[in-house]
């Protein structure tokens, strides 16, 4: 059976999805606020060299745990057409309720301002639309999780150990990525997983003090 990570799991769902009209206002809005801080801090600190970290030791010493994942299609099928080529992410479990978030091991680590990160800090409030909510709210911040298309089929980023374990996850233009759900029930202040402000290596440029980096654990 088709494990998917993200949806429910336990925590109130919340948000109502009816048509599609009448989001974009509010998007272009929200995009032009953030790409506009962003730009500006961008312009005071253009060094990539705080970028030059481990990924994969990173994501560790901050309570992650990497998985290496590969695309595949037809997930919905019970046999899945492994794609080309593979992802390394790093995927954070609440001690609390066990709920989960993953994140692109770059997106994670970098400095730089990512759509990913900026869509995370915004919590855009979703718009109305049919179908998945994840996978709706995904494509109306600008990403996607689709694997051709709006289709029975199905797809997604499977582990290598387990091709049932199936994961949504909003790749941007950019390729930064979040998974899709754990997007979605933060912009409704729900944190699954743990709150990425906190381990994310780009700050939140709305309010830099708001995600206080935890302190890296130590062997």
């Amino acid at each position: 059976m088709e494990h998917r990570i993200g949806p429910f799991q336990g925590i109130p769902f919340l948000i109502s999805f009816g048509g599609n009209e009448g989001v974009g206002p509010m998007f272009k809005i929200m995009w032009a606020t953030l790409f506009a801080l962003a730009v500006s801090l961008g312009a005071q600190a253009p060094s990539y060299a705080g970028n030059a970290i481990n990924g994969a030791d990173y994501c560790v010493q901050t309570g992650g745990v990497v998985q290496t994942r590969l695309p595949a299609y037809n997930t919905n099928g019970g046999d899945p057409l492994i794609l080309s080529g593979h992802a390394d992410f790093c995927q954070y479990t609440s001690q609390d309720d066990g709920s989960q978030i993953n994140v692109l091991l770059k997106t994670l680590k970098t400095k730089q301002p990512t759509l990913a990160a900026l869509a995370y800090y915004a919590q855009v409030q979703p718009g109305n639309c049919n179908g998945n909510p994840g996978s709706c709210y995904c494509t109306l911040l600008g990403g996607t999780d689709l694997f051709g298309g709006i289709n029975a089929a199905g797809g997604g980023w499977v582990l290598e150990s387990d091709p049932n374990d199936v994961l949504e996850t909003c790749i941007f233009p950019d390729l930064s990525s979040i998974d899709s759900w754990g997007l979605l029930y933060h912009s409704q202040n729900i944190v699954r997983g743990i709150d990425l402000s906190t381990v994310l290596r780009y700050q939140n440029p709305n309010n830099p003090a708001q995600g206080k980096q935890r302190p890296l654990a130590h062997s």
